[in-house]
């Protein structure tokens, strides 16, 4: 409120030639709408899902490499009261931008190698100590496909994306990072990281394509609780469901209460239509 102003991050463009404010963050005036200033993370940034099919008459010229924001930047405040925006870009690297200062780099840290459905995604948390990030990197395999014999199929890859990390808010050192979980034997499987991180606090809350909700602490990275919610449920209303990936939005967090939902088809995770209401101790 003391800046009058409203933080919002953009997308990459879907034609040439690309603009100087995609892929970046802006400080709107709160009463006018007019840009106040903006800092672009990545430029020349133009891209559409023709750009990866056969046919690409769609594809902007310059090609990507659709590093564009998909979580909003977040106004965090130090303990001794200087406050940052930070952010994290597809690219896989988080950003610290000082309000005070026309949003000038304060720091950046690389945590993964980033991609059209890789890097950080949907949303980051902070306490006044961290930044707390998951990371996707998701990534596929060719593998055969058993409904058309000789014919190979792409599937998601259990050895690639995912992981946990905290970074100093002052200065983006990593303070810890969670590795990626493991599928193990379960088959149409990712590690991948791509949901929004929750937190309260000493908790961070991060789900997983492979299933998995897990909670880890704040101060370690150590996993608290881990639940696999791609399971089959007798729901309150007498419904069979499914719960699968869990993707996009993270955990809603009131009254003691953490609500998830689990089912996100879309990318090759495991589909469902479960909301699941967990209470103390995960349970």
């Amino acid at each position: 409120m003391k800046r009058n102003a409203v933080y919002v991050a953009t997308g990459d463009n879907y034609s040439d030639p690309p603009s100087k404010t995609s892929d970046a963050v802006l400080a709107l005036d709160r009463a006018t709408g007019q840009i106040l200033w903006l800092q672009q993370m990545t430029a020349n940034d133009a891209y559409t899902v023709d750009c990866v099919r056969p046919e690409t008459t769609n594809c902007p010229d310059s090609k990507g490499p659709d590093f564009d924001f998909g979580q909003p930047p977040i106004l965090a405040s130090l303990p001794e009261g200087k406050q940052v925006l930070v952010i994290g870009q597809k690219s896989g690297v988080a950003h610290a931008l000082d309000p005070d200062a026309k949003g000038k780099i304060l720091w950046q840290t690389r945590v993964g190698k980033g991609g059209p459905l890789g890097g950080i995604e949907w949303g980051s948390a902070t306490d006044q100590q961290n930044m707390y990030v998951a990371l996707s990197d998701i990534d596929f395999r060719a593998a055969p496909d058993p409904d058309h014999p000789g014919t190979r199929k792409s599937e998601l890859d259990p050895e690639k994306g995912g992981g946990v990390f905290a970074l100093d808010l002052a200065t983006g050192k990593k303070v810890w990072s969670a590795p990626p979980p493991s599928c193990g034997t379960k088959k149409n499987c990712s590690p991948a990281q791509m949901a929004a991180v929750s937190a309260i606090p000493g908790v961070i809350f991060a789900g997983s394509v492979d299933g998995h909700l897990r909670a880890y602490a704040a101060k370690t990275g150590a996993v608290v609780w881990d639940f696999d919610t791609a399971r089959e449920y007798d729901t309150i209303n007498g419904q069979k469901a499914h719960g699968g990936a869990i993707d996009a939005g993270g955990p809603a967090i009131a009254g003691g209460m953490v609500y998830v939902y689990s089912g996100y088809a879309q990318w090759g995770g495991v589909p469902g239509n479960v909301l699941l209401a967990f209470g103390l101790e995960g349970k």
